[in-house]
């Protein structure tokens, strides 16, 4: 690569759009930024979207599989919130690193969003299992918590990858058009971040204080999942009405 790390990065920092309307400020002022710079070292490396999709994904099963088998202690979560942010960081990357490159594809785009599904899908439900196994809430009501949580997840992703494919069908920008975020709601918005999933693990030897936190973050999930569903609906209805 004739480029530079530093005119590769600044390249990428010169082709940021405006952040989506709905995104959060760690994604935006923290994720986006660490994703620049594993963007910036991958495109002096060689790496393709793909290859660095592939880095995401390991470390964030790394990070599950590790949540599931070793006991709840202090250092454990650091270790899986470490891997978590990584994963997320280089999922920003793979991005990034295709803008640089002139190479996105529907391919890559494809791929992007299968381990973003499986990573959602699954990430819950590893919690439950290490709740079950390592603290001393195995069988008691609390781990409704996890469940609920993935439902959530699931069902966000889901209702946002729906709005945009519906949108795109009549030539209507999607849920997460650039250009509209504002400090104030990214700031409003940092509990529904996934990045603050990542991070809540630094307190998975403290089952109590993970608990409490990792709850908080469950109901601000499902409080902005029930908001959500009933804009994206009326904008959905809104489209059919212009049609008719």
């Amino acid at each position: 690569m004739s480029t530079s790390f530093a005119g590769a990065y600044r390249q990428l920092a010169d082709a940021q759009k405006g952040h989506a309307r709905g995104a959060p400020a760690y994604s935006v002022y923290v994720n986006r930024r660490i994703g620049r710079t594993l963007a910036a070292w991958a495109y002096r490396a060689g790496l393709t979207p793909n290859q660095v999709t592939a880095i995401s994904a390991v470390n964030t099963f790394a990070a599950l599989a590790l949540l599931m088998l070793l006991p709840a202690h202090g250092w454990t979560g650091v270790l899986v919130a470490v891997l978590l942010t990584l994963g997320y960081a280089w999922d920003s990357a793979d991005g990034q690193l295709a803008r640089l490159r002139g190479a996105g594809s529907l391919a890559g785009e494809w791929l992007d969003h299968f381990v973003d599904a499986v990573k959602i899908a699954s990430l819950h439900l590893a919690v439950l299992v290490a709740l079950q196994l390592h603290t001393p809430l195995a069988g008691t009501p609390w781990l409704l918590v996890p469940l609920g949580f993935s439902v959530v997840a699931v069902v966000t992703f889901f209702g946002m990858l729906l709005n945009d494919l519906l949108k795109s069908k009549k030539g209507v920008s999607s849920t997460h058009a650039r250009g509209g975020g504002t400090l104030l709601r990214s700031a409003v918005l940092l509990p529904t971040d996934f990045g603050m999933v990542c991070l809540v693990f630094v307190l998975w030897g403290w089952t109590a204080g993970f608990l409490v936190a990792y709850t908080a973050l469950a109901i601000a999930g499902a409080a902005f999942l029930a908001l959500a569903a009933v804009r994206w609906f009326h904008e959905i209805a809104a489209l059919d009405r212009e049609e008719a």
